[in-house]
């Protein structure tokens, strides 16, 4: 294995030994305009498939340049099969919490649409470079895949009964919470607007054979730190921690 480079690229290419990589215009202002890097220094580069490789810089120019894979600095390590369902809020905070996804380990992000969310407009784009941004900060290997935005009720409607779902309840602060089931299921995890659930949202998932109703607590907390907490728990009970 090679030494892990510390400036960490993410690259659609597939890697592997003598692998020729062509930066993308932004990539190549960052390495060569914002982190003062030169032919013959090395990054670290993964593509969510392949672990991370560590490349030299062959070309490097204002718009453009080149890499070249040297060998396998780490290998793939791809999250469990959890999903983070939320109801999207402000900008920032919504940012914080794909952030937070990726870095903790979900496999896919899907902003949800309740009776009482209230956001600006959803950019899975500007959510997705967010996630890309995060797994190249936190050493991943894997970056979650940002869904569009879905409905809650046509979300439940499509629901696949194999997957659990770990409900979060503001209405159940206070009480004793507990997770338990096989560790190679699929889960996702369930973040409610700021407003909370409307009743009629609360019965159907309660009702729902694959949802577990989860408190967090006993104080209500924001949805960011509702969902850092979620995770925590998720991965501490049945996860990869």
């Amino acid at each position: 294995m090679f030494e892990r480079a510390k400036i960490r690229l993410f690259v659609e290419h597939p890697l592997g030994e003598g692998q020729t990589i062509p930066l993308a215009k932004d990539q190549a202002h960052y390495l060569f305009g914002v982190m003062r890097r030169d032919q013959g220094d090395r990054v670290a580069l993964f593509n969510g498939r392949d672990g991370e490789w560590t490349a030299e810089i062959v070309e490097a120019g204002k718009r453009a340049g080149t890499l070249s894979c040297l060998g396998q600095a780490a290998p793939q390590l791809d999250p469990p099969d959890l999903w983070l369902l939320f109801a999207p809020i402000k900008k920032q905070r919504t940012d914080f919490i794909v952030e937070k996804a990726a870095e903790m380990g979900a496999s896919r992000i899907v902003p949800v649409l309740t009776e009482f969310t209230n956001s600006e407009r959803v950019r899975v784009d500007r959510l997705q470079a967010h996630a890309v941004e995060a797994a190249e900060q936190c050493g991943g290997t894997f970056v979650p895949e940002v869904a569009e935005p879905v409905k809650l009720d046509r979300l439940l409607d499509a629901w696949d009964g194999s997957r659990h779902l770990m409900f979060c309840d503001e209405t159940r602060a206070g009480a004793a919470s507990a997770l338990s089931g096989e560790r190679d299921r699929p889960w996702a995890i369930l973040i409610g607007p700021e407003g909370g659930f409307s009743e009629t949202e609360r019965k159907r998932l309660a009702a729902l054979d694959a949802a577990a109703p989860v408190s967090l607590g006993p104080r209500i907390l924001r949805a960011d730190t509702a969902a850092v907490a979620a995770m925590t728990l998720w991965q501490s009970a049945l996860g990869d921690w």
